[in-house]
Protein backbone atom coordinates (compact mmCIF):
# COMPACT_ATOMS: atom_id res chain seq x y z
CA UNK A 1 0.00 0.00 0.00
CA UNK A 2 1.13 3.78 -1.07
CA UNK A 3 1.91 6.29 1.39
CA UNK A 4 2.78 9.60 1.17
CA UNK A 5 5.57 11.65 2.59
CA UNK A 6 5.93 14.90 2.90
CA UNK A 7 9.80 16.20 2.48
CA UNK A 8 10.20 19.07 4.49
CA UNK A 9 13.86 21.86 4.66
CA UNK A 10 16.18 20.50 6.81
CA UNK A 11 17.91 22.86 9.04
CA UNK A 12 20.47 24.41 6.80
CA UNK A 13 23.18 25.39 9.77
CA UNK A 14 24.35 28.18 11.36
CA UNK A 15 23.41 32.32 10.35
CA UNK A 16 21.67 30.45 7.46
CA UNK A 17 18.35 31.44 8.47
CA UNK A 18 17.01 31.18 4.26
CA UNK A 19 18.00 30.49 0.67
CA UNK A 20 17.22 30.74 -2.69
CA UNK A 21 15.54 27.77 -4.95
CA UNK A 22 18.00 28.35 -8.18
CA UNK A 23 17.06 24.64 -9.54
CA UNK A 24 14.72 21.96 -9.14
CA UNK A 25 16.03 18.98 -10.85
CA UNK A 26 13.08 16.56 -11.02
CA UNK A 27 9.56 16.58 -12.43
CA UNK A 28 6.07 15.19 -11.11
CA UNK A 29 5.74 11.74 -11.88
CA UNK A 30 9.18 10.86 -11.97
CA UNK A 31 10.81 7.86 -9.64
CA UNK A 32 13.63 8.94 -7.70
CA UNK A 33 16.06 7.21 -5.69
CA UNK A 34 17.10 7.73 -1.37
CA UNK A 35 20.03 10.59 -1.52
CA UNK A 36 18.52 12.09 -5.13
CA UNK A 37 19.38 16.13 -5.36
CA UNK A 38 15.36 17.26 -5.04
CA UNK A 39 16.30 21.14 -4.98
CA UNK A 40 19.57 23.43 -5.19
CA UNK A 41 19.35 26.30 -2.91
CA UNK A 42 21.50 29.24 -2.89
CA UNK A 43 22.15 30.67 0.18
CA UNK A 44 23.83 33.84 1.43
CA UNK A 45 26.75 32.03 2.14
CA UNK A 46 26.55 29.15 0.10
CA UNK A 47 25.45 26.88 -2.74
CA UNK A 48 24.04 23.73 -1.84
CA UNK A 49 22.07 20.41 -3.37
CA UNK A 50 19.36 18.76 -0.98
CA UNK A 51 19.08 14.81 -1.07
CA UNK A 52 15.71 12.95 -0.48
CA UNK A 53 15.74 10.68 2.14
CA UNK A 54 13.72 7.94 0.60
CA UNK A 55 13.23 6.47 -2.51
CA UNK A 56 9.50 7.09 -3.78
CA UNK A 57 7.27 8.96 -7.04
CA UNK A 58 6.87 12.46 -7.26
CA UNK A 59 3.59 13.38 -5.82
CA UNK A 60 3.48 16.86 -6.24
CA UNK A 61 6.58 19.63 -6.42
CA UNK A 62 5.91 23.04 -3.63
CA UNK A 63 8.16 24.95 -4.25
CA UNK A 64 9.10 27.05 -7.38
CA UNK A 65 12.63 28.48 -8.87
CA UNK A 66 13.15 32.14 -7.44
CA UNK A 67 11.21 31.19 -4.31
CA UNK A 68 12.66 32.20 -1.02
CA UNK A 69 12.35 29.49 1.86
CA UNK A 70 13.36 28.35 5.17
CA UNK A 71 13.98 25.38 7.31
CA UNK A 72 10.79 23.60 7.86
CA UNK A 73 8.73 24.09 4.80
CA UNK A 74 7.30 21.60 2.77
CA UNK A 75 9.53 20.97 -1.03
CA UNK A 76 7.72 17.85 -2.02
CA UNK A 77 5.74 15.16 -2.06
CA UNK A 78 6.48 11.14 -2.27
CA UNK A 79 4.34 8.55 -2.57
CA UNK A 80 5.90 5.45 -1.36
CA UNK A 81 5.86 2.13 0.22
CA UNK A 82 8.35 2.34 2.43
CA UNK A 83 6.44 2.04 5.94
CA UNK A 84 9.68 3.15 8.51
CA UNK A 85 10.26 6.37 7.50
CA UNK A 86 9.39 9.10 9.57
CA UNK A 87 7.50 11.84 8.62
CA UNK A 88 4.80 9.55 6.74
CA UNK A 89 1.61 10.00 7.47
CA UNK A 90 -0.35 7.31 8.95
CA UNK A 91 -3.90 7.33 8.09
CA UNK A 92 -6.81 6.79 10.76
CA UNK A 93 -7.43 3.17 9.42
CA UNK A 94 -4.22 2.36 9.83
CA UNK A 95 -4.53 2.65 13.36
CA UNK A 96 -7.95 1.73 13.57
CA UNK A 97 -7.53 -1.70 11.68
CA UNK A 98 -6.17 -3.52 14.42
CA UNK A 99 -8.78 -2.51 17.22
CA UNK A 100 -12.44 -1.94 16.90
CA UNK A 101 -14.18 1.12 17.05
CA UNK A 102 -15.51 1.92 20.61
CA UNK A 103 -17.39 5.34 19.94
CA UNK A 104 -17.90 7.89 17.71
CA UNK A 105 -15.95 10.39 20.08
CA UNK A 106 -12.90 8.30 19.72
CA UNK A 107 -13.19 8.62 15.89
CA UNK A 108 -14.00 12.09 15.76
CA UNK A 109 -10.71 12.23 17.70
CA UNK A 110 -8.64 10.87 15.82
CA UNK A 111 -9.73 12.28 12.38
CA UNK A 112 -9.12 15.49 13.62
CA UNK A 113 -5.20 15.02 14.27
CA UNK A 114 -3.32 18.15 13.73
CA UNK A 115 -0.39 18.62 11.51
CA UNK A 116 1.87 19.10 14.27
CA UNK A 117 1.04 15.31 15.37
CA UNK A 118 1.57 13.89 12.20
CA UNK A 119 4.69 15.65 11.61
CA UNK A 120 6.06 14.12 14.93
CA UNK A 121 5.08 10.66 13.76
CA UNK A 122 8.69 8.20 14.29
CA UNK A 123 10.94 10.70 16.41
CA UNK A 124 12.29 9.48 19.50
CA UNK A 125 10.83 11.72 22.24
CA UNK A 126 8.71 11.17 25.59
CA UNK A 127 5.14 11.37 25.89
CA UNK A 128 5.48 14.35 27.75
CA UNK A 129 7.54 15.83 25.44
CA UNK A 130 5.18 14.77 22.49
CA UNK A 131 2.37 16.54 24.64
CA UNK A 132 3.92 19.93 25.13
CA UNK A 133 4.87 19.92 21.19
CA UNK A 134 0.95 19.01 20.39
CA UNK A 135 -0.17 21.52 22.99
CA UNK A 136 2.63 24.56 21.79
CA UNK A 137 2.37 23.23 17.63
CA UNK A 138 5.99 22.53 17.31
CA UNK A 139 6.85 19.79 14.95
CA UNK A 140 9.60 17.96 16.76
CA UNK A 141 11.24 17.37 13.73
CA UNK A 142 12.82 20.59 13.85
CA UNK A 143 14.52 20.00 17.08
CA UNK A 144 18.06 18.23 17.56
CA UNK A 145 17.74 15.59 19.71
CA UNK A 146 20.45 15.63 22.60
CA UNK A 147 19.61 11.95 24.44
CA UNK A 148 20.76 8.32 23.34
CA UNK A 149 19.66 7.69 19.67
CA UNK A 150 18.76 11.11 19.33
CA UNK A 151 16.11 11.31 21.32
CA UNK A 152 14.38 14.75 22.04
CA UNK A 153 14.54 15.71 25.40
CA UNK A 154 12.66 17.86 27.99
CA UNK A 155 15.62 20.22 27.51
CA UNK A 156 15.90 20.19 24.21
CA UNK A 157 12.41 21.16 24.04
CA UNK A 158 12.65 24.03 26.39
CA UNK A 159 15.87 24.85 24.62
CA UNK A 160 14.29 25.81 21.28
CA UNK A 161 11.20 27.32 22.77
CA UNK A 162 13.31 29.98 24.19
CA UNK A 163 15.46 30.53 21.04
CA UNK A 164 11.95 31.37 19.31
CA UNK A 165 10.50 33.69 22.29
CA UNK A 166 14.09 35.30 21.44
CA UNK A 167 13.80 35.39 17.96
CA UNK A 168 10.41 36.80 18.42
CA UNK A 169 11.22 39.56 20.79
CA UNK A 170 14.38 40.66 19.55
CA UNK A 171 13.26 43.74 17.68
CA UNK A 172 13.77 44.62 13.78
CA UNK A 173 16.05 46.91 12.93
CA UNK A 174 14.61 50.33 12.61
CA UNK A 175 15.97 52.36 10.02
CA UNK A 176 15.77 56.50 9.57
CA UNK A 177 12.95 57.77 7.34
CA UNK A 178 13.41 57.30 3.64
CA UNK A 179 15.36 60.42 2.14
CA UNK A 180 14.98 61.49 -1.62
CA UNK A 181 18.50 61.80 -2.22
CA UNK A 182 17.59 62.64 -5.67
CA UNK A 183 16.93 65.69 -4.75
CA UNK A 184 20.00 66.79 -4.63
CA UNK A 185 22.12 65.50 -7.16
CA UNK A 186 22.79 62.34 -9.86
CA UNK A 187 22.54 58.86 -7.55
CA UNK A 188 22.58 55.06 -8.42
CA UNK A 189 20.74 53.14 -6.39
CA UNK A 190 22.09 49.14 -5.93
CA UNK A 191 20.19 46.33 -3.98
CA UNK A 192 22.28 44.88 -1.06
CA UNK A 193 23.43 41.22 -1.47
CA UNK A 194 21.66 38.50 0.37
CA UNK A 195 24.47 37.79 2.72
CA UNK A 196 25.61 41.43 3.23
CA UNK A 197 22.00 42.17 3.86
CA UNK A 198 21.81 39.46 6.72
CA UNK A 199 25.23 39.94 7.64
CA UNK A 200 24.46 43.35 8.42
CA UNK A 201 21.49 42.13 11.07
CA UNK A 202 23.63 39.55 12.50
CA UNK A 203 26.10 41.78 13.11
CA UNK A 204 24.04 44.87 14.65
CA UNK A 205 22.26 42.40 16.91
CA UNK A 206 25.41 41.14 18.33
CA UNK A 207 26.43 44.80 18.85
CA UNK A 208 23.27 45.47 20.25
CA UNK A 209 23.44 42.68 22.72
CA UNK A 210 26.66 41.79 23.77
CA UNK A 211 28.58 44.54 25.98
CA UNK A 212 31.84 45.12 23.65
CA UNK A 213 35.23 45.71 24.64
CA UNK A 214 38.93 45.47 22.78
CA UNK A 215 41.93 45.60 23.70
CA UNK A 216 45.01 46.56 21.66
CA UNK A 217 48.39 45.81 21.26
CA UNK A 218 51.85 45.26 19.18
CA UNK A 219 53.41 42.20 18.66
CA UNK A 220 56.99 42.07 17.59
CA UNK A 221 56.93 39.01 14.52
CA UNK A 222 60.21 39.67 13.03
CA UNK A 223 61.42 36.11 14.07
CA UNK A 224 57.94 35.27 12.91
CA UNK A 225 58.48 36.02 9.68
CA UNK A 226 62.15 34.47 9.44
CA UNK A 227 60.21 31.44 10.14
CA UNK A 228 57.64 31.65 7.69
CA UNK A 229 59.42 32.63 5.10
CA UNK A 230 61.45 29.28 5.69
CA UNK A 231 58.46 27.52 5.57
CA UNK A 232 57.51 29.04 2.41
CA UNK A 233 60.68 27.61 1.01
CA UNK A 234 60.64 24.64 1.84
CA UNK A 235 56.98 24.30 -0.03
CA UNK A 236 57.95 25.86 -3.45
CA UNK A 237 57.35 22.82 -5.51
CA UNK A 238 54.33 21.68 -3.46
CA UNK A 239 51.68 24.11 -4.46
CA UNK A 240 50.87 25.31 -0.95
CA UNK A 241 50.98 29.13 -0.21
CA UNK A 242 52.49 29.72 3.54
CA UNK A 243 50.77 33.09 5.17
CA UNK A 244 50.57 34.07 8.32
CA UNK A 245 47.53 33.12 8.96
CA UNK A 246 48.36 29.21 10.41
CA UNK A 247 50.93 30.69 12.93
CA UNK A 248 48.17 33.20 14.07
CA UNK A 249 45.68 30.42 14.51
CA UNK A 250 48.43 27.86 16.41
CA UNK A 251 49.25 30.89 18.71
CA UNK A 252 45.66 31.79 19.23
CA UNK A 253 45.07 28.29 20.00
CA UNK A 254 47.69 27.95 22.60
CA UNK A 255 45.89 31.28 24.37
CA UNK A 256 42.66 30.03 24.65
CA UNK A 257 44.00 26.98 25.92
CA UNK A 258 45.94 28.57 29.04
CA UNK A 259 42.54 30.85 29.19
CA UNK A 260 39.61 28.72 28.31
CA UNK A 261 37.15 31.80 29.25
CA UNK A 262 37.89 32.97 25.46
CA UNK A 263 36.85 29.47 24.19
CA UNK A 264 33.49 29.37 25.88
CA UNK A 265 30.08 30.56 25.53
CA UNK A 266 26.98 31.68 27.76
CA UNK A 267 23.89 29.63 27.84
CA UNK A 268 20.58 29.30 29.44
CA UNK A 269 19.87 33.20 29.19
CA UNK A 270 22.91 33.78 31.35
CA UNK A 271 22.92 31.33 33.70
CA UNK A 272 25.69 29.05 32.69
CA UNK A 273 29.00 29.11 30.66
CA UNK A 274 29.93 26.64 28.62
CA UNK A 275 33.86 25.59 28.42
CA UNK A 276 34.08 24.03 25.38
CA UNK A 277 37.20 21.28 24.98
CA UNK A 278 38.08 21.90 21.29
CA UNK A 279 39.33 24.69 19.08
CA UNK A 280 37.50 25.31 15.95
CA UNK A 281 38.77 28.96 14.40
CA UNK A 282 36.20 30.65 12.49
CA UNK A 283 38.75 32.70 9.46
CA UNK A 284 36.54 35.50 8.05
CA UNK A 285 37.15 35.68 4.17
CA UNK A 286 35.92 38.59 2.31
CA UNK A 287 34.13 37.83 -0.70
CA UNK A 288 32.62 39.78 -3.45
CA UNK A 289 29.26 38.57 -1.93
CA UNK A 290 30.61 39.99 1.53
CA UNK A 291 32.13 38.84 4.57
CA UNK A 292 31.97 34.45 5.08
CA UNK A 293 32.82 32.76 7.92
CA UNK A 294 34.17 29.23 7.09
CA UNK A 295 35.52 27.02 10.43
CA UNK A 296 38.31 25.33 10.49
CA UNK A 297 38.29 22.51 13.22
CA UNK A 298 40.70 21.08 15.40
CA UNK A 299 43.25 23.50 14.88
CA UNK A 300 45.36 21.56 17.72
CA UNK A 301 45.98 19.06 16.16
CA UNK A 302 46.72 20.12 13.00
CA UNK A 303 50.37 21.50 11.46
CA UNK A 304 51.04 24.61 9.43
CA UNK A 305 51.17 23.12 6.10
CA UNK A 306 47.77 21.09 6.31
CA UNK A 307 46.27 24.40 7.64
CA UNK A 308 47.74 25.89 4.75
CA UNK A 309 46.34 23.87 2.34
CA UNK A 310 43.00 23.63 4.31
CA UNK A 311 42.97 27.85 3.90
CA UNK A 312 43.42 27.21 0.75
CA UNK A 313 40.56 25.34 -0.29
CA UNK A 314 37.88 26.81 2.05
CA UNK A 315 38.59 30.41 0.88
CA UNK A 316 38.16 29.28 -2.89
CA UNK A 317 35.01 27.77 -2.13
CA UNK A 318 33.81 30.50 0.03
CA UNK A 319 34.44 33.11 -3.05
CA UNK A 320 32.75 30.71 -5.57
CA UNK A 321 29.94 30.04 -3.12
CA UNK A 322 30.74 26.80 -2.75
CA UNK A 323 31.05 26.06 1.11
CA UNK A 324 28.80 23.11 3.03
CA UNK A 325 26.69 24.30 5.27
CA UNK A 326 28.37 22.22 8.26
CA UNK A 327 31.56 24.35 7.26
CA UNK A 328 30.15 27.55 8.37
CA UNK A 329 29.34 27.34 12.16
CA UNK A 330 30.50 24.99 15.36
CA UNK A 331 33.28 27.88 15.96
CA UNK A 332 34.83 28.52 19.11
CA UNK A 333 36.58 31.78 18.18
CA UNK A 334 37.35 33.74 15.45
CA UNK A 335 40.11 35.86 13.63
CA UNK A 336 39.00 38.52 11.53
CA UNK A 337 42.70 39.84 9.25
CA UNK A 338 42.71 42.74 7.40
CA UNK A 339 46.32 42.62 7.10
CA UNK A 340 46.63 42.64 3.05
CA UNK A 341 44.63 45.46 3.27
CA UNK A 342 46.07 47.65 5.45
CA UNK A 343 45.68 49.96 8.18
CA UNK A 344 46.18 49.57 12.32
CA UNK A 345 43.75 49.06 14.88
CA UNK A 346 40.28 48.19 14.43
CA UNK A 347 36.93 47.05 16.40
CA UNK A 348 35.89 43.90 15.19
CA UNK A 349 32.47 42.62 16.45
CA UNK A 350 32.08 39.64 18.11
CA UNK A 351 30.55 36.35 16.58
CA UNK A 352 27.86 35.13 18.81
CA UNK A 353 27.72 32.29 20.51
CA UNK A 354 31.30 33.22 20.48
CA UNK A 355 32.94 35.44 23.17
CA UNK A 356 35.67 36.87 21.57
CA UNK A 357 37.53 37.64 17.79
CA UNK A 358 40.92 38.51 17.05
CA UNK A 359 41.70 41.49 14.53
CA UNK A 360 44.94 41.10 12.65
CA UNK A 361 46.29 44.26 10.59
CA UNK A 362 49.29 44.84 8.65
CA UNK A 363 52.67 44.14 9.65
CA UNK A 364 54.70 48.00 9.75
CA UNK A 365 58.27 47.95 10.19
CA UNK A 366 59.49 49.50 13.03
CA UNK A 367 62.98 50.20 12.96
CA UNK A 368 63.94 50.32 9.37
CA UNK A 369 67.82 49.79 10.35
CA UNK A 370 66.81 46.30 12.06
CA UNK A 371 63.60 45.14 9.83
CA UNK A 372 61.89 44.91 13.58
CA UNK A 373 58.16 43.75 12.19
CA UNK A 374 55.23 44.88 14.57
CA UNK A 375 51.78 43.21 14.13
CA UNK A 376 49.07 45.38 15.28
CA UNK A 377 46.24 43.25 17.32
CA UNK A 378 42.68 43.84 18.23
CA UNK A 379 40.81 41.62 20.62
CA UNK A 380 36.83 42.36 21.21
CA UNK A 381 35.23 40.26 23.82
CA UNK A 382 32.36 40.03 25.49
CA UNK A 383 32.59 41.69 28.88
CA UNK A 384 29.74 39.63 30.60
CA UNK A 385 32.27 36.73 30.87
CA UNK A 386 35.56 38.19 29.91
CA UNK A 387 36.73 41.48 32.33
CA UNK A 388 39.54 43.88 31.53
CA UNK A 389 42.16 42.06 33.26
CA UNK A 390 41.67 38.72 31.65
CA UNK A 391 41.50 40.36 28.13
CA UNK A 392 44.69 42.44 28.78
CA UNK A 393 46.67 38.91 29.92
CA UNK A 394 45.46 37.10 26.92
CA UNK A 395 46.58 39.31 24.62
CA UNK A 396 50.12 39.30 26.81
CA UNK A 397 50.09 35.90 26.61
CA UNK A 398 49.75 35.66 22.81
CA UNK A 399 51.96 38.19 21.71
CA UNK A 400 54.95 37.03 23.75
CA UNK A 401 53.79 33.17 21.75
CA UNK A 402 53.95 35.45 18.60
CA UNK A 403 57.48 36.59 19.77
CA UNK A 404 59.16 33.21 20.37
CA UNK A 405 57.51 31.20 17.87
CA UNK A 406 59.57 27.92 18.03
CA UNK A 407 57.05 25.74 18.73
CA UNK A 408 54.28 26.76 16.64
CA UNK A 409 54.38 24.36 14.19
Amino acid sequence: MKKTKNILLPDLGEGIESATISEIPISKGQKINKDDTIVVLESDKASMEIPSDIEGVVKSINIKNGQEIKSGDLLITLETTKTTDKNIKQTPTQKEQTRPKKTEQKETIVKTRTKTELNNVGIYASPGVRRLARELEINLDMISGSGDKGRITKTDLHGYIKAKMYAHNTSPLHFGEEIDFSQWGKIDVKKLTKIKTITGQRLSRAWKTIPHVTQFIESDVTELEVLRKKDKTKQTNSGVKITMMPYLMKATVSALKEHPVFNSSIQNNGTNIVFKKYYHIGVAVDTKHGLVVPVIRDVDKKNIVELSKELMDVSERARNKKLNPNELKGGTFTISNLGGIGGSFFTPIINPPEVAILGISRIKTENSNEQQLTLPLSLSYDHRVVDGAAGATFMVFLSNILNNPQNLN
